[in-house]
């Protein structure tokens, strides 16, 4: 069945009403139809069962049927990733991360950063995509844009696993002890700059990480690093 995402439905919703892409998508593509059942989810765990009982040109009114709560991931990940020059490249990112399974998305603005914009509407729009394909009911947090001190500032508290190309005192992700949270930065197309790695490797909670034999373009580092730590936890 396929899976539609409503931020405002609650366990409390008895019924509510698709509009916009959502409802054109179920009135006009699957040619849905009064009677029909359909899942939503609000991207905070809710299975949401409801029956179409009114499509209008705009608008589908849904009815409650039946709901469930899904526990979050048994680990949280957070992946803060410098966006690559190529929007293409940087979308599959997030399509496939979600598909495996993360908790946030931080992208960093470094020194070597050759993408210092983001649309952030149109990248929570794919996240929320790939959830629905993948028939998954977190949706992602996209953080906004931010720039690499702040990040390090931000995250001051907490354990920071670096994945960087330059020589290293490095521990495979693999063989990372279990945790409940995981923190993996990646740099841009150019690598961390020597001065982003010195302000990583200083911090007492910091680890620097190898994730294998080849060298992987950024896209590809961070979805080698989420699916390791999904293995590695479920």
């Amino acid at each position: 069945m396929d899976l539609f995402y409503l931020k405002s439905l609650t366990s409390a919703t008895t019924e509510c009403i698709l509009e916009g892409e959502e409802a054109q998508h179920i009135s006009k593509v699957l040619r849905k139809k009064v009677g029909d059942l359909l899942l939503l989810t609000n991207g905070k765990g809710l299975e949401w069962q409801g029956q179409i009982a009114a499509i209008f040109s705009k608008k589908v009114q849904l009815i409650c049927t039946y709901q469930k709560e899904h526990p979050p991931l048994p680990y949280s990940l957070h992946i803060a990733i410098a966006p690559t020059k190529s929007n293409d490249r940087i979308e599959w990112f997030l399509e496939k991360v979600t598909e495996i399974g993360l908790t946030k998305i931080t992208p960093l603005l470094c020194d070597h950063s050759e993408r210092k914009i983001i649309k952030h509407e149109r990248w929570n729009k794919i996240l929320g995509s790939a959830m629905k394909q993948s028939q998954r009911f977190y949706l992602p947090d996209l953080q906004p844009l931010t720039a690499f001190k702040d990040f390090l500032e931000q995250e001051k508290n907490n354990e920071l696993l670096v994945a960087h190309c330059k020589p290293g005192n490095k521990t495979a992700l693999n063989s990372i002890a279990r945790k409940k949270e995981y923190t993996v930065l990646i740099g841009p197309e150019g690598d961390f700059s020597e001065k982003e790695i010195e302000q990583i490797t200083s911090r007492t909670k910091a680890i620097e990480v190898d994730l294998g034999p080849a060298r992987y373009r950024t896209e590809t580092a961070g979805i080698v690093a989420c699916l390791t730590i999904a293995l590695k936890e479920i």
